[in-house]
């Protein structure tokens, strides 16, 4: 229900923030996607520091604080004008929303038993993929009736939300903490530390950059490159979504321990193949061959998805420090920042711009990552067996 409640609550608003950032607050669109840039360093810059602070202050407390601090800054949203209030407030709210992610990430590897974490991760990202299509729905309300005063009602209807949020997240079960979490955490190497961990969580980030092929590659190559109906975006992404909800569970199977991780990485590194391969030759087809061969591409996308997450959580669930389990996420979560700046103008590059050789180039670095994916979670399992606090 936390899962649901919290992705309908940024789901409204993620729907219309385009119009909300141009009509409400009076950006051009380069200006947003400037500010959003320069967010995206921000968490970069954020994200390890911030997974420190959930170490000392506790996995839900800071779940909890970051919850209810993101939950106000949305009542601010309406007030605010202008460039650089909006790249100020959207750089905080990253950064608070990346404590947040930090503090839910470390308290779900402890209040799960080892055996279940990545199948209950599986259900929570299916909840919020049904959270985000009711938001969805909501926000394209909204949108549909037009008025400034139904727009700025979405980020205070998120705001409300988001503080129920808070509070359950403050009613699910508290964890122990050890009292000498001080002089373990100074027991243990810092994250970073972690060479295997660190390249590893590269590897996740570049096969997380399904993502970019789903929202940003393929739309502007349907629209640019081929004869396939605009119309046809809303039933890829609608495709996406059934299959998030429905698959995810049966995707993460197996992916509970390393090897499994490891063999949920191949099988993602399969389908971006195969979707690059499908989606590269519909720039010399026609009429229904290229909307049946779009759609089987995302469809195959969509597995590269599935299965990329399953593995992001066995080795993250599996391969972080016990007792840095927020550092570690901060850590983990560094590639996948990167390739969020990097991805989108690099692969819409040279899907657009070299066509079918960009395409091959895609997959060969989907391929790439999960080869070197390997021997990283080998180095990284082998540094904590080296340096566990039992030892």
């Amino acid at each position: 229900m936390q899962s649901i409640l919290s992705a309908f609550a940024t789901g409204s608003f993620l729907t219309g923030t385009a119009v909300f950032f141009t009509k409400i607050v009076g950006l051009s669109a380069a200006q947003v996607g400037l500010g959003m840039s320069i967010s995206g360093v921000v968490v970069l810059a954020c994200s390890v520091p911030l997974g420190k602070v959930t170490d000392r202050l506790g996995a839900q407390r800071m779940w909890v604080l970051g919850s209810a601090i993101e939950a106000g800054l949305y009542f601010i949203w309406p007030l605010l004008d202008g460039f650089w209030t909006f790249t100020l407030m959207l750089s905080v709210l990253a950064a608070v929303e990346t404590g947040a992610r930090s503090g839910r990430g470390a308290y779900t590897i402890e209040v799960f038993p080892r055996e279940t974490r990545v199948r209950s991760m599986a259900f929570m990202r299916s909840a919020r993929n049904v959270g985000y299509t009711l938001g969805a729905a909501a926000g394209g309300f909204a949108l549909a009736i037009g008025t400034d005063t139904a727009i700025m009602a979405v980020p205070l209807l998120t705001g409300a939300l988001l503080v129920i949020n808070a509070f359950m997240v403050r009613a699910l079960p508290a964890i122990a903490r050890a009292e000498s979490v001080e002089v373990v955490q100074l027991a243990s190497p810092a994250g970073l530390k972690n060479k295997g961990f660190v390249i590893l969580g590269i590897c996740n980030g570049v096969l997380g950059t399904n993502q970019v092929l789903l929202n940003v590659v393929v739309p502007l190559w349907l629209v640019e490159r081929t004869d396939a109906p605009p119309v046809l975006l809303a039933w890829l992404f609608g495709t996406n979504t059934v299959l998030a909800v429905l698959l995810q569970v049966p995707f993460a199977k197996g992916a509970h321990n390393v090897d499994g991780a490891l063999r949920a990485a191949r099988l993602c590194g399969w389908s971006f193949v195969i979707s690059c391969a499908i989606i590269a030759v519909t720039h010399d087809t026609v009429g229904w061959v290229s909307i049946v061969l779009i759609w089987l591409g995302h469809v195959t996308i969509t597995g590269a998805e599935l299965w990329s997450s399953a593995a992001h959580w066995g080795w993250l669930a599996e391969l972080s420090d016990p007792q840095r389990l927020g550092e570690y996420q901060g850590v983990f979560n560094l590639g996948y920042q990167v390739e969020s700046i990097v991805g989108p103008a690099l692969f819409t590059f040279l899907a657009l711009t070299w066509g079918t050789p960009g395409w091959a180039v895609i997959a060969a670095i989907a391929v790439v990552a999960v080869i070197v994916a390997h021997p990283a979670a080998r180095a990284a399992e082998r540094h904590l067996r080296e340096h566990s606090v039992a030892a």
